[in-house]
């Protein structure tokens, strides 16, 4: 989408932003991170869109009149037809996801897990004749990249990064998928390739938490000496949950907008010992020494998300900056830390 008719269609957006206004949306994954923050935009910014939301493990802990929530498993045909019935339109946020011990010692499960249930759930809205969607994918799919990372430059004939090789080729089989609906049954499907997700309602379980919850729990508890997985110029391109949720219910609401793929993240470089220095500062921590242990499992070194066609596109870019999300979600942490187990 490039010159004039891209303009022409973030014009018709912004006139006419209101798809899901007296719409039923099926939001899988609903008490996840990214499906929490999801839900939540919605009901704040449009107050007659019904939400038929998913969950499976986690109950759901946000109540709203315009919100049903059902229980059920996504990897079974006929249990997801039976919660999609109904709904107009969805966004496919479920999924299973871990840090890099969880990455490290049972690979299998991204694989297994992930490619069942994004298969069966596209199946599903063929049958129940659900006509728009929005597949929340991720960044893991692109080869080793030196510098800022386009979607135009996934190289199929490279494979993903070592440490994500297998969960990448099922992300760029479900793109593939994706597309294979998108062409032949006329499902208008828009697909977000995602970056770090981070925020309030993550996993902060050590166990199978990601990096920046793993960081915040350890300030929080005021760990000494303080210890780091990796290295702390290890990079990433890492995205705050509130504007994560805003870009999926951008890409949901623009209807005009036929099959496309959007790098969604903050579109800036942030190092592991920038979160350190963050977290430690809102956490009120400071440790007698910083530990950077490299013998833990890690990931990829290097990743760097070119945003910038969401931002000509979608006229969508982030609101916040990574340290103002690093400090909004070790607030939230503390105050929540007693109840909060995932």
């Amino acid at each position: 989408m490039e010159g004039s008719n891209c303009t022409e269609i973030r014009m018709d957006y912004r006139i006419n932003n209101k798809y899901l206004d007296n719409k039923t949306v099926f939001l899988a994954g609903a008490t996840g991170l990214g499906g929490s923050s999801i839900l939540k935009h919605i009901v704040k910014n449009h107050l007659s869109t019904k939400i038929r939301a998913t969950y499976f493990k986690t109950k759901p802990f946000f109540q709203n009149k315009n919100i049903n929530y059902v229980s059920g498993n996504l990897m079974s045909l006929k249990e997801c037809r039976r919660m999609v019935n109904g709904c107009d339109c969805a966004i496919m946020a479920a999924a299973f996801t871990g840090g890099a011990n969880l990455t490290s010692s049972q690979p299998w499960r991204h694989i297994n897990i992930n490619l069942i249930l994004n298969t069966v759930m596209l199946e599903a809205f063929y049958l129940e004749k659900i006509k728009r969607v929005v597949y929340i994918g991720s960044a893991t799919l692109y080869q080793e990249f030196k510098g800022y990372i386009k979607e135009n430059n996934l190289d199929m004939n490279k494979d993903p990064h070592p440490a994500f090789w297998g969960f990448g080729w099922v992300e760029r089989f479900i793109e593939k998928l994706c597309r294979f609906y998108d062409e032949r049954y006329e499902i208008n499907i828009l697909i977000a390739r995602v970056s770090n997700i981070f925020g309030p309602y993550a996993k902060f379980d050590p166990k199978t938490s990601n990096f920046i919850p793993a960081i915040i729990r350890k300030a929080v508890d005021k760990m000494d000496p303080f210890e780091v997985w990796g290295t702390p110029d290890v990079t990433r391109d890492v995205i705050f949950s509130d504007d994560f949720a805003r870009a999926i219910v951008t890409m949901a609401n623009f209807s005009k907008l036929k099959f496309d793929i959007f790098n969604i993240g903050s579109g800036v470089k942030t190092t592991v010992g920038d979160i350190v220095e963050w977290a430690l500062k809102y956490a009120g921590h400071k440790p007698s020494k910083i530990n950077y242990i490299q013998n833990k499992p890690t990931t990829i070194p290097f990743r760097a998300l070119d945003c910038t066609k969401a931002k000509k596109v979608l006229g969508w870019e982030p609101k916040y900056t990574v340290e103002e999300g690093v400090k909004k979600t070790t607030e939230w942490w503390i105050k929540n830390s007693s109840w909060w187990k995932k």
